[in-house]
């Protein structure tokens, strides 16, 4: 993160230019460019109409009040000039009711533009507070496990969008879900609240990780329409350096490795998307495997691995991740972050979700613990 803000430093008189043309400043600067290209050409009937210009563009980025200070100023000079360059009075007043009428114009712009930036300032509020009941902080630790999470929705305005995660610490063990579903806006953002709120209440309830899905599945099967459904990875750590992973037709898991091989857990037989498991006679299935000290598990959605540079090829995830592979899920996730925003030119065009695990060696975790700012603070840890 430091990183980029270093980068955004050097761009300082660029983003200053930006802010002046872009700002409140540029309206009174066209008045007075205006006024002195006509003094220094005399130009007089030619010129004064562009000053209608001014109180036109303040609508864009001030109130009325700024808009009809501009637009005085710009009745003023326009004024002045038309004395000093002796403009017949009826051309003149000509001029004068224009420059009324557009300031007038321009008010009622500029109200109504605040009135929407209001609204909208308040729909982005209850985005952001949607945000955070619906896809919660994951914790710097839980359980056993080192845990950092990424998340950009693609309607930046909207700050949600049809991806979910969600990390618990149960009487089972650790157990996390990363899904994806299908299609965009309100009724992705509700089938996502939706997994979200069985996948918490079954995590706790379910010794076994397979009726945890099943119990998904069943809440999807009454509230989903024949098209719709939600791809997902479910996997649960009951101890004893055991994972389990359930793979619902999403893309796989990236595993590393103490050493820093990176492997694709691969589903142990293919499985159909939650939602759709009455269509086939698939069902999903468990998949075990080791997880030791010093092992990561990075789970993701495929707008990160679909996501396209201006060549149309995709972001390799793999090679990303052991490149900036670290002993601090944050600081990983930040630079892949990073490096997939640069490869497709700054914009997602899809929501991508990035959540990764890891297990310090038991030395490391404990060091970790008694130096986190939370138990400092005597807050409890999760």
């Amino acid at each position: 993160m430091n990183q980029a803000r270093h980068r955004g430093g050097g761009h300082r008189p660029a983003h200053l230019f930006r802010h002046v043309v872009a700002g409140p400043a540029l309206p009174l600067l066209i008045v007075l460019v205006v006024a002195l290209v006509d003094l220094h050409g005399g130009a007089g009937m030619i010129v004064l109409p562009l000053l209608a210009a001014g109180p036109a563009l303040a609508a864009t980025t001030n109130g009325p009040r700024g808009v009809l200070c501009v637009g005085l100023l710009a009745a003023v000079s326009g004024a002045l000039l038309g004395i000093r360059h002796g403009v017949p009075a009826r051309d003149l007043a000509g001029v004068m009711s224009a420059l009324g009428a557009v300031t007038l114009a321009s008010g009622l712009a500029g109200m109504l533009r605040g009135r929407r930036e209001r609204v909208l300032a308040a729909v982005r509020s209850v985005a952001e507070a949607a945000q955070h009941a619906l896809l919660t902080p994951v914790p710097e630790t839980v359980g056993p496990f080192q845990a950092a999470v990424r998340y950009s929705a693609a309607a930046a305005e909207a700050r949600i969008g049809g991806d979910l995660y969600a990390l618990v610490n149960t009487p089972y063990g650790v157990r996390v879900i990363v899904g994806d579903v299908r299609g965009k806006g309100l009724p992705a953002v509700g089938t996502a609240a939706l997994v979200l709120g069985v996948f918490r209440e079954a995590a706790y309830d379910e010794p076994d990780l397979l009726a945890v899905v099943d119990r998904i599945e069943r809440s999807l099967a009454r509230n989903l329409g024949p098209d719709d459904f939600v791809t997902a990875v479910v996997a649960g750590y009951p101890g004893a350096g055991r994972l389990e992973v359930v793979n619902c037709g999403h893309a796989p898991p990236l595993l590393v490795r103490a050493a820093g091989e990176v492997v694709a857990v691969e589903p142990v037989r293919p499985a159909p998307p939650l939602g759709l498991r009455a269509l086939t006679d698939e069902t999903p299935g468990r998949h075990e495997l080791s997880f030791a000290d010093g092992d990561q598990l990075l789970l993701y959605t495929d707008g990160v691995t679909e996501a396209r540079d201006h060549d149309r090829a995709f972001y390799p995830l793999a090679e990303g991740l052991a490149r900036h592979l670290s002993d601090e899920p944050a600081r990983t996730l930040d630079a892949l972050h990073d490096e997939l925003l640069a490869h497709v030119g700054g914009r997602l065009h899809d929501d991508a979700a990035l959540l990764l695990l890891r297990k310090p060696p038991a030395a490391a975790e404990v060091v970790h613990q008694l130096t986190s700012p939370r138990l400092l603070l005597g807050e409890r840890a999760v």
